[in-house]
C-alpha cells in the first residue's frame, strides 16, 4: 500500500485535463476491484451453501458481502468527490452511477435480509437473494460500454490508453487493493472466531 501511495502521488504524472483530482481514480478503481471480487465470492459461497447447507459457506458469503458493500460505498463517495470538479456536480443520473447505487442498495439489503433469514431459520432465502443481486454487477460494467453516460473516459480517447506511468501505478494499486481485500477477509474471519 505504501508503494501504491508513492506511485499515486509522486510517480504518476498529473493528468493534463483533470489535473491532480484525477489521482482519486487509482483509489476509485481499487475500490471497484475489491467489491467485484467480494461480490463474486459472495455469489460462489451462496451457491455452495445452497448445495451443501454448510453454515460456514453462508457465513463466508455474508463476510464477502460486508466487504463488498463497504467498498461499493467507498466507490460511490470517491466517484462523487471526483465528479464535482470534473462535471460540476456531486451526482447525476448517469447509467454507471445509478447501477452502482442499485448494487449498493441490493447488497445492503442482503446484509439485513441475511440476518433476518438466519433468525427466522430460513437462511437459504438470503443465498437466493444474493444470487439475484449479483445480476446487477455485470450490468454496472455493461453500462459503462453500452449506455455511455458522462463519466470521464480515462482509458481510451483519441490516442487510446493512458500514460505508461499511470498504467504502472494502476497495476500496483490493484495489487495493493487485492492484498487489502485478503487482509480484511482474514481479519473478519478471525473476528467471527472470537
Amino acid at each position: 500500500m505504501t508503494l501504491s501511495l508513492y506511485m499515486i502521488f509522486i510517480y504518476a504524472p498529473k493528468e493534463k485535463i483533470m489535473g491532480d483530482v484525477q489521482r482519486i481514480f487509482y483509489f476509485h478503481m481499487g475500490y471497484v476491484l475489491v467489491f467485484t471480487i467480494a461480490f463474486t465470492m459472495n455469489l460462489i459461497y451462496s451457491i455452495k451453501y445452497l448445495r451443501s447447507n454448510n453454515p460456514s459457506e453462508s457465513n463466508m458469503a455474508y463476510i464477502n458481502a460486508e466487504i463488498g458493500t463497504l467498498f461499493t460505498l467507498l466507490t460511490l463517495v470517491s466517484g462523487s468527490i471526483w465528479a464535482k470538479p470534473v462535471w460540476g456536480t456531486w451526482w447525476t443520473s448517469d447509467p454507471q452511477l445509478t447501477t452502482t447505487l442499485i448494487l449498493f442498495i441490493l447488497y445492503f439489503t442482503y446484509l439485513v435480509f441475511h440476518k433476518l433469514a438466519e433468525k427466522s431459520g430460513v437462511p437459504r432465502y438470503s443465498s437466493i437473494f444474493a444470487i439475484i443481486a449479483f445480476i446487477d454487477l455485470p450490468i454496472v460494467y455493461i453500462s459503462v460500454r453500452v449506455m455511455r453516460g458522462i463519466s470521464p473516459v480515462v482509458f481510451g480517447g483519441e490516442g487510446g490508453g493512458i500514460a505508461p506511468e499511470m498504467m504502472d501505478t494502476l497495476i500496483v494499486t490493484f495489487i495493493a487493493f487485492l492484498f487489502l481485500y485478503f487482509y480484511l477477509l482474514d481479519m473478519r474471519i478471525k473476528l467471527d472466531k472470537i
